[in-house]
């Protein structure tokens, strides 16, 4: 991908671009996105757009002397791995998730430093104030007041965040709808769908506010766009 191609992809919100993937009928609509258990913590940061680099983390108990995870340092490495911009994707395998939070102010400054834009985890999240002044994203299910007992198992394989599923590399966008994956091989093409897509929802929109709306013709102009 290109940044050109990136920059195009940000132009759009998360929803123009589900929409026009929907017109390359690749994949089930119902599917390619994050449910809305993973929330936009900064929606007025605007649109993330980033390639995903994966972990898993648990918070709850203390390590024993055998645990064996990964942890944060083999993380930092492994970011560096995926193209920039990186986003985070780290899932919680606590039952329930979201006790302790992987995500504050210090983590945020050294992924930002590490070329990442956010994170997006259906864990927990903290230290709002100086991560929005910092204009690094937070996808997640909420906040958290502790880091708890947080520690990195694994890095680099497939995780499932909001029944969707991201692999290491897969290209992310994410806005105050949500998450979307971005099917790689629609990509290029993407821009110009979505332009397509909101031209014909404008055409439609623009007859159903001028003189000529007529209400038993609905359905036909539906059809039409």
């Amino acid at each position: 991908m290109t940044d050109d191609l990136l920059q195009a992809l940000a132009r759009y919100d998360a929803p123009t671009l589900a929409n026009a993937i929907e017109t390359f009928d690749i994949q089930s609509r119902d599917m390619g996105f994050a449910d809305n258990r993973i929330r936009c913590m900064f929606p007025e940061l605007g649109r993330m757009v980033g390639y995903a680099a994966t972990a898993t983390i648990v918070a709850r108990g203390a390590p024993g002397a055998d645990w064996a995870g990964a942890g944060n340092n083999a993380l930092y490495d492994f970011v560096r791995t995926i193209p920039a911009p990186r986003v985070v994707v780290v899932k919680d395998l606590d039952d329930p998730p979201a006790h302790g939070s992987l995500w504050g102010e210090v983590h945020a400054t050294i992924f930002g430093a590490l070329g990442c834009v956010g994170c997006v985890t259906d864990g927990s999240v903290r230290d709002f104030d100086e991560v929005r002044k910092m204009g690094f994203h937070f996808f997640a299910s909420g906040p958290s007041v502790s880091h708890a007992y947080v520690r990195v198992e694994t890095i680099g394989g497939p995780v499932v965040i909001g029944n969707l599923e991201i692999a290491p590399g897969d290209l992310l966008h994410a806005d105050q709808h949500g998450v979307l994956k971005i099917p790689p091989e629609v990509a290029a093409e993407l821009p110009a769908a979505a332009d397509r897509v909101i031209e014909t929802e404008q055409a439609l929109l623009r007859w159903v506010r001028s003189d000529e709306f007529d209400p038993d013709r609905l359905a036909e102009m539906r059809a039409r766009h």
